[in-house]
């Protein structure tokens, strides 16, 4: 028996544990704080990044990992990987990064602040005049802020909210009451209330000074508690429990649903409690047993928690210390065309965010809310911006009396409150609202335009591998298509009579669509990539997504690797496969890109014997994507969008400046040419601009 499982283990393929791969990743955002060529207060924002993903991987990975490990032993038994073993591998790589991420700020991001004459000064550290601008600035704006809870001996539990940074205060010396000498109180961080956490200081002989919150209150805990005369401030912050849990049937009121999973989601077991090392033990004694949290909770951070707050750290005017900009070029054919709908009658058009402008799609919905000849309008949306001009121009569509029809995905998470929102004013404006899908999340990113056109109507379709999200498309790099090809406007029409009647008899000729033939489809197309292989005709394949986790597609990449298939992965966060391992993989390469913009388009692409076929999706090779979601890949048909998608991701394979290899190490740099996808992805889709036109957007 010992020897068959062994032998077992022997042959089975080698993959990566998703969690250490996703921790990885996070450790490329680390790099690029770490990277002293990025701009200083753009290396700020990557610790900002890195700290905000973190704070999530705990809120649900590491949550959830802890439900499992309390699972019994005969259903751990069934998983692929014991869950204790992999929570204390997670924490033991999570404390070595966070180790790392304290070195970077101490003894890198700080030191060159002060090369900029930017200080960024502790309460110890104020000078006389700055104690007294802190002082009246803590009576003014941060004291009416503030509510002391006092942990006296009763039993009395206070609960901390999640993702909030408090500070644990030890009192000593007191003046009057002697028999209590020493007495504890926590105090919130009013970062929300404040706007910022931090205090810009006045500027003295050209040095610039800056203050957290935090040091301003320890500087000021004398005017907080008179009764005292010696103290320490020491912050925590806990994350909690980010999974909702919800399970989903026809009947319930699902938005009711989601609300109450809100309010759970604020009230969530803790998955972490991080706290100060210098923190005195008989504090966090307090602390503990007044919040009910456990040693089991407890992680070792730092002084300061948070450091997502650095998003809003001050740029003191100082533009040398940001990325050169780059600003919004204007699609050289779009920009001259009147109608976005005319237009898409002529062909089909492809934009890339966030080089190109989303304001075309922003233009397209705004014209089909007023043409008269527009008669319906379907739109899902997953993630959409606070003040969504999309969200807008379907709610002025339906107010027109047009028929729309909106797929909101309530499961959207930490967005459910903002598609809440615009769920109930589409709903108020006479819009179909669709809340999502009985056990499936809604990814897909599709629009879909019915016009009258001389007694026949003609669909127009927008398909993306981003959200429609005005912000977010400054900064993810996406493709989106805009066509009015009948191949593919009546398969979106299918997806959307899907979302209507539920029924997965849909039938598809050109779209990729999970969970209905999305998964099938690409396997059909890895293995005729095999069966050229093994005939000797050139097979191979191009594939560029966010994650790689699906063990199913796993294993048929090793099987394309084995049959002789040469395999490209562009692979930016997680990815479970081992590249480069003999009789394996020996033919799969993977890389991936972290730069300054968040990489974010699927695109697919197969040789074909020759005849290359394009998809470009809004899905990951994820188990959940590929089972448990709705997603759309689309092919390409028209040869200059192809050209473009090519040219993209050929820059992309050659970039030798920012992609990194699975163990994190840099791609090895040409001795005679040094390649920088992003900026070389600006300067090629510039080129594409006539003479004459005007590049930016206005």
């Amino acid at each position: 028996m010992e020897k068959e499982k062994k032998k077992k283990h022997q042959t089975e393929p080698k993959f990566i544990n998703r969690e250490l791969s996703w921790l990885a990743f996070n450790y490329r955002v680390l790099q690029e704080a770490r990277d002293k060529k990025v701009p200083l207060l753009e290396r700020i924002k990557f610790m900002a990044i890195f700290s905000s993903n973190l704070d999530e991987y705990f809120k649900v990975r590491v949550a959830t990992l802890k439900r499992l490990v309390k699972l019994k032993r005969k259903t751990i038994e069934k998983l692929d990987e014991d869950p204790a073993e992999t929570l204390n591998q997670v924490l033991e790589e999570v404390k070595r990064q966070q180790d790392e991420f304290g070195e970077v700020f101490r003894e890198g991001i700080l030191a060159d602040l002060k090369k900029e004459n930017i200080h960024l000064v502790t309460e110890s550290e104020l000078t006389a005049t700055q104690k007294k601008f802190v002082t009246t600035y803590f009576k003014e704006n941060l004291q009416p802020l503030l509510l002391p809870m006092v942990m006296d001996d009763t039993e009395t539990h206070f609960f901390l909210k999640d993702q909030t940074v408090y500070l644990g205060v030890q009192m000593n010396g007191a003046k009057k009451d002697t028999t209590r000498p020493e007495q504890y109180a926590m105090l919130e961080v009013p970062t929300k209330k404040h706007g910022s956490r931090f205090i810009k200081l006045p500027t003295q002989k050209n040095n610039r000074y800056v203050m957290f919150i935090d040091d301003a209150i320890r500087t000021c805990l004398p005017l907080l508690f008179p009764e005292y005369s010696q103290f320490e401030a020491h912050a925590v912050k806990v994350s909690r429990d980010a999974e909702l849990d919800i399970e989903e049937d026809i009947s319930a009121n699902l938005m009711t649903k989601i609300k109450k999973g809100l309010k759970k989601r604020e009230i969530g077991t803790p998955a972490r409690l991080l706290y100060d090392p210098e923190t005195p033990q008989a504090l966090l004694d307090e602390i503990m047993a007044h919040t009910g949290i456990t040693d089991e909770e407890l992680v070792e951070g730092s002084k300061y928690h948070n450091f997502r707050d650095f998003f809003g750290f001050p740029n003191f005017d100082l533009p040398e210390l940001k990325y050169e900009p780059q600003p919004t070029l204007v699609h050289p054919l779009l920009k001259k065309e009147p109608s976005i709908l005319a237009a898409m009658q002529k062909q089909d058009y492809i934009v890339h965010y966030p080089y190109q402008s989303f304001d075309y799609v922003v233009k397209l919905f705004n014209e089909a809310a007023t043409d008269p000849a527009v008669t319906a309008i379907s739109a899902t949306l997953y993630r959409v911006a606070d003040g969504s001009e999309i969200a807008k121009a379907l709610t002025k569509a339906a107010k027109n009396g047009k028929l729309v029809t909106v797929v909101v995905e309530l499961k959207a998470r930490f967005d459910e409150e903002s598609n809440i929102f615009w769920a109930g004013k589409l709903q108020k404006a006479g819009a179909n609202v669709i809340l999502g899908v009985p056990d499936l999340k809604v990814h897909s990113k599709l629009g879909l335009i019915t016009r009258n056109e001389n007694g026949k109507m003609v669909n127009y379709a927008y398909l993306s591998t981003g959200n429609y999200n005005e912000d977010t498309s400054k900064i993810y790099a996406d493709h989106a298509l805009f066509t009015c090809d009948s191949r593919l406007t009546k398969d979106v029409e299918q997806v959307f009579n899907f979302f209507i009647d539920r029924q997965p008899d849909k039938k598809f000729k050109h779209l990729l669509m999970a969970p209905i033939n999305m998964r099938e489809r690409f396997v059909e197309l890895i293995e005729k990539e095999i069966k050229n292989a093994k005939k000797g005709l050139p097979a191979s394949m191009i594939l560029k997504m966010n994650a790689l986790q699906d063990d199913r597609m796993i294993r048929k990449l090793y099987e394309a690797s084995q049959a002789g298939v040469k395999i490209e992965l562009l692979v930016r966060g997680i990815c479970c496969l081992q590249p480069g391992i003999e009789g394996l993989s020996e033919n799969i390469t993977v890389q991936g890109i972290v730069d300054r913009y968040l990489e974010h388009a699927r695109v697919y692409i197969f040789h074909n014997n020759g005849e290359e076929k394009y998809y470009v999706a809004s899905a990951d090779w994820m188990t959940r994507n590929l089972n448990r979601r709705v997603e759309v890949a689309f092919p390409l048909y028209q040869q200059d969008l192809i050209d473009q998608v090519r040219t993209i991701i050929d820059l992309q394979r050659s970039d030798n400046t920012k992609a990194r290899l699975v163990d994190n190490s840099y791609v090895e740099k040409s001795a005679t040419e040094e390649t920088r996808s992003q900026y070389a992805t600006y300067d090629y889709l510039r080129t594409l601009i006539p003479k004459g036109m005007k590049a930016e957007r206005e």
